[in-house]
């Protein structure tokens, strides 16, 4: 897979065709995943702006600081102009100066700084403000091959961590000091950063988002550990295994995990284009349910994947969007026993023409250290 064939030459123009069919006059993207998508640029995030200006009829802009222009134009993304400025200047009326014509509606990044929003107020006052998300929507939650590629290389990378669980996670050890191998680890696999670990032990497994903690790991209590990161194509990883480590793990626990695998593995092979990603929430919640666990499934079934580590789409009750072919999304139930212990299993599945792919292929069995 070529760092090319993630950056299509035709992309931008198929973003100010959105861009126009939305009504907006033009995209204006600051750094973020929206900004990657469309130029290949891992942009900054400071004081000093940069800008995707994407007007929907005319040449695209890319606005930079003039120390980070070099870095700029080693993005391989192309079919736009890059201007920079230096620091003392004023760099908004480049932004308005890259519109051609009046701007009556504009699309801002999603997660772009107040600041930056307030001076777009003043650099385009009567324009209305809408969300890029709007236009970049429908053209992100499809991955296309060398997208799927992308994140199948992810997975592997983030499955190869795993398989050497057994190396880092012993009882009498503290889950920060697990952590701290997981994360060298996740580095040595392929990652250019680890975006989060998380290794929760015994009671602070019932925690989904617990992190980490100076606790130690008791034998035979369950081990919940969630490890994700960027790789340097801008895709990301995303991964749950449940481990007990140095004795039996108590049996509660051994029968309502049974559940969870047959419900995550009920939900991965439900995949399918035309189901929705509420009908697939529905699928792992009604397993979990029949079990008697439904209060312990805290969260949704999960999330979308790709240059963001949640985007859309994202499965859960309420959302009856149906799945296409390209979608790349999380199925991740867990079941949570507030002060005893908890689980999770989550694979990054993709749903092809006929199914659904799993891009993370270590076992889901529980697995004894």
């Amino acid at each position: 897979m070529g760092i090319e064939e993630l950056y299509p030459a035709g992309r931008l123009t198929a973003a100010q065709r959105a861009t126009a069919a939305a009504g907006l006059d033009a995209l204006l993207l600051t750094p973020g995943s929206d900004l990657r998508y469309l130029t290949g640029y891992d942009a900054r995030e400071g004081e000093r702006l940069t800008c995707l200006v994407l007007p929907a009829e005319g040449e695209p802009t890319l606005i930079v600081p003039v120390l980070e222009r070099p870095d700029a134009e080693a993005a391989p993304g192309t079919g736009y102009r890059i201007v920079d400025h230096a620091d003392g200047t004023d760099p908004w009326p480049l932004v308005r100066a890259a519109l051609p014509g009046p701007v009556r509606a504009v699309g801002l990044a999603d997660r772009m700084w107040a600041q930056q929003v307030l001076a777009l107020r003043d650099t385009l006052p009567g324009a209305a403000q809408r969300l890029a998300s709007d236009v970049l929507r429908e053209m992100r939650i499809r991955k296309s091959p060398a997208e799927v590629a992308a994140l199948a290389e992810a997975g592997a990378a983030i499955d190869a961590v795993h398989l050497r669980m057994g190396e880092w996670l012993r009882p009498g050890r503290t889950e920060r000091e697990v952590a701290a191998d997981l994360a060298a680890a996740i580095r040595a696999a392929g990652h250019a950063a680890v975006d989060f670990v998380i290794v929760a032990a015994g009671p602070n497994g019932a925690s989904p988002h617990h992190g980490t903690s100076d606790r130690p790991i008791g034998a035979g209590e369950p081990v919940v550990v969630d490890i994700g990161g960027t790789m340097p194509s801008g895709y990301r990883s995303d991964c749950t295994r449940t481990y007990v480590a140095g004795g039996p793990a108590p049996a509660e626990f051994v029968d309502y995990y049974a559940v969870l695998r047959e419900a995550q593995r009920a939900a991965v092979a439900a995949v399918a284009p035309g189901v929705t990603a509420e009908a697939l929430d529905a699928v792992a919640r009604d397993v979990i349910g029949a079990a008697g666990f439904s209060d312990a499934f805290l969260h949704r079934t999960g999330h979308g994947i790709g240059l963001d580590g949640h985007e859309e789409p994202y499965v859960v009750t309420g959302n009856p969007r149906p799945l296409q072919a390209g979608m790349a999304f999380s199925v991740e139930p867990g079941i949570y026993l507030a002060g005893r212990h908890g689980a999770r299993i989550e694979d990054i599945v993709v749903c092809t023409t006929d199914g659904g792919q799993r891009l993370n292929t270590t076992p889901t069995e529980l697995i004894a250290l």
